[in-house]
C-alpha cells in the first residue's frame, strides 16, 4: 500500500498551493480519504475528508471557505486545493486512508497514511 503526497512547497500568505496524493495497493474507492496536518510543535489535527464516492465532504473550520477536498477515483488521487493560505496553515499535510472511517476527524480511524508533504506560508 502507497499514499504518496505531493504538491507542497513554500507559498506567501494569501496565495494558494494544490496538493495531491497518488493512492495504490489498494481499492481506493472502498475508502474514505482524509487530509490531516502537523504543524510544528502541534498535534496532527483534522483538515478535511471525503466519502468514497467523493459527493460529501468535511472540514475544519479553520479551512471552509478556503480548502477544497476533492478526488478522482478512476485514477486512484486524492486532491486538496487551498486558498488564501495564511502563517498559520503551515504544516506537513499528510493524506490518509481508512475502510471504516465515515466523515472521521479522529487519526486512529484511518488505516493508511502517507509520507507527507510540507507547506510553508510565509508573509
Amino acid at each position: 500500500v502507497y499514499l504518496v503526497e505531493s504538491g507542497g512547497g513554500l507559498v506567501q500568505a494569501g496565495g494558494s498551493l494544490r496538493l495531491s496524493c497518488a493512492a495504490s495497493g489498494f481499492t481506493f474507492s472502498y475508502y474514505e480519504m482524509a487530509w490531516f496536518r502537523q504543524g510544528p510543535g502541534k498535534e496532527r489535527e483534522f483538515v478535511a475528508t471525503i466519502s468514497r464516492s467523493g459527493d460529501l465532504t468535511t472540514s475544519v473550520d479553520s479551512v471552509k471557505g478556503r480548502f477544497i477536498i476533492s478526488r478522482d477515483n478512476a485514477k486512484n488521487t486524492l486532491f486538496l486545493q487551498m486558498n488564501s493560505l495564511r502563517l498559520e496553515d503551515t504544516a506537513v499535510y499528510y493524506c490518509a486512508a481508512g475502510a471504516r472511517a465515515i466523515r472521521s476527524r479522529t487519526p486512529d480511524e484511518y488505516t493508511y497514511w502517507g509520507q507527507g508533504t510540507q507547506v510553508t506560508v510565509s508573509s
